[in-house]
């Protein structure tokens, strides 16, 4: 008797939410739907082995596995989040963009092979630039997407041609020949950058990251979350999966000062700006070029930090994108000489936001915490001589948190908030779905 394999039920479940979106009551569909993913996620994977399932083109390892629940977390909190603006008539068509998005996201971190994980890596890009180019509210969206659109195409074609080496070369597209192209394969400059420029742009490495901020402002609340919760760690994860070549160390060394050095001018950038949306997104930039030179040592403490960072970025990232909207729907501004004073109007509103930003600048019990500590291990194996440098970073990493809360929150009120709306359950909920995962997962780090 035939029977279909785990993973094959998991696809075909996505598959048929998909097509099933003739609910009448959405509210109900859009905050149901992905909590049963996950929990059939989690009921489907078998924590006593190190893959789950392995075939040639899906499997679910623990990177896979955790990752996976990020996406889904995040993508049920932004459906939430934009929902309530929608019209009746675009619900449908913003709910099957979110979950075919849902899909395809899972779909890449399932891929164990190199053209299928080239195809998810390359056809997420659509669902974003149509959630941009629909949903945002300001003409530069245009520009905006087509900025990303050929960052991202730009890079992506060199990958396609290293994938198209490695087959031609080792007969096999296969993640799990790794082994096979460490020993064998002959890397030069050329192919190093063939390999990583694709990740580099995605996560993205500083000097590479004009599109982001652009696309940041330009997205509505969802596009924000998802963009910086999920699509960013794109980037890393493709690295995760394609640094297997120690002979790489030698072009590593030179991008992991860039990238240090590029996490301390995008410190630096923040202190500068006065647009919260901007701050947040180039606060990203700090944390992912942080990470990019952990992923470059090639150490065992780097896969344990740069895991721990990617659910910890998803998750105070997109809380920060989330507060930052807040106060942008009540005052049409994200200008902070504009919101000033906002704890005298909603305390518990800056009581979230307090909570969200400690956690950024890695206050305990975040995730955060145990992520740059296990951060700076990694480093400062690879090289005693960047302790100054990660020093700076981190204090300027709390300063720039520091200066977006007390500027917001305190001040003189502006004499146009008086129409003021109070902070409603949906919202509050939302901000604690963000940090009470960021905190209690604190307390089960010997999981990751």
């Amino acid at each position: 008797m035939f029977k279909f394999n785990k993973m094959m039920k998991l696809i075909l479940f996505n598959l048929m939410m998909i097509f099933n979106l003739q609910f009448k009551n959405f509210k109900f569909f859009s905050t149901n739907y992905l909590i049963i993913i996950m929990l059939i996620n989690m009921l489907l994977f078998n924590f006593n082995k190190k893959f789950n399932n392995i075939f040639y083109f899906y499997s679910m390892d623990y990177i896979s596995f955790y990752l996976i629940m990020l996406t889904n977390w995040i993508l049920m909190l932004s459906i939430l989040s934009n929902f309530i603006k929608l019209k009746l008539n675009m619900m449908k068509l913003f709910m099957m963009t979110m979950l075919i998005m849902n899909f395809f996201l899972n779909m890449f971190f399932m891929s164990m092979n190199l053209y299928m994980f080239y195809i998810y890596f390359e056809i997420t890009l659509i669902p974003i630039l149509f959630l941009i180019m629909g949903w945002g509210n300001q003409i530069n969206r245009i520009q905006a997407t087509m900025y990303m659109l050929f960052y991202t195409l730009f890079g992506s074609f060199p990958l396609f041609f290293f994938i198209n080496y490695i087959y031609i070369n080792f007969n096999s597209s296969s993640m799990f020949m790794n082994f096979l192209f460490n020993y064998n394969l002959n890397v030069n400059l050329l192919i190093y950058l063939m390999m990583l420029m694709a990740f580099l742009i995605k996560m993205p490495m500083y000097f590479m990251h004009l599109w982001l901020p652009k696309a940041h402002v330009e997205a509505p609340i969802s596009g924000s979350m998802i963009l910086a919760g999920i699509m960013l760690k794109l980037g890393s994860y493709g690295i995760l999966r394609l640094i297997f070549n120690f002979s790489l160390l030698k072009f590593n060394n030179y991008f992991l000062i860039l990238s240090m050095m590029g996490s301390l001018y995008a410190s630096l950038v923040c202190l500068n700006q006065i647009d919260m949306k901007i701050i947040v997104a180039y606060s990203s930039i700090v944390h992912m070029s942080m990470m990019l030179s952990s992923l470059m040592t090639l150490n065992m403490w780097m896969l344990k930090s740069s895991m721990i960072l990617m659910l910890a970025h998803g998750l105070c990232a997109s809380s920060m994108f989330f507060n930052v909207n807040l106060i942008y729907e009540r005052t049409q501004s994200r200008n902070m000489m504009i919101n000033k004073g906002l704890i005298n109007i909603s305390p518990i509103l800056s009581m979230m936001w307090f909570l969200t930003y400690a956690n950024n600048f890695s206050s305990p019990p975040s995730l955060n915490l145990i992520s740059e500590i296990f951060l700076i291990n990694s480093l400062m194996i690879w090289s005693k001589m960047i302790s100054m440098i990660l020093i700076t970073i981190m204090f300027l990493n709390t300063c720039f948190s520091i200066y977006i809360y007390s500027k917001t929150q305190h001040g003189n009120i502006n004499i146009n908030m008086n129409n003021f709306n109070f902070i409603n359950i949906r919202e509050i909920y939302i901000n604690f779905m963000h940090w009470i995962p960021l905190n209690i997962m604190f307390l089960m780090i010997n999981l990751i």
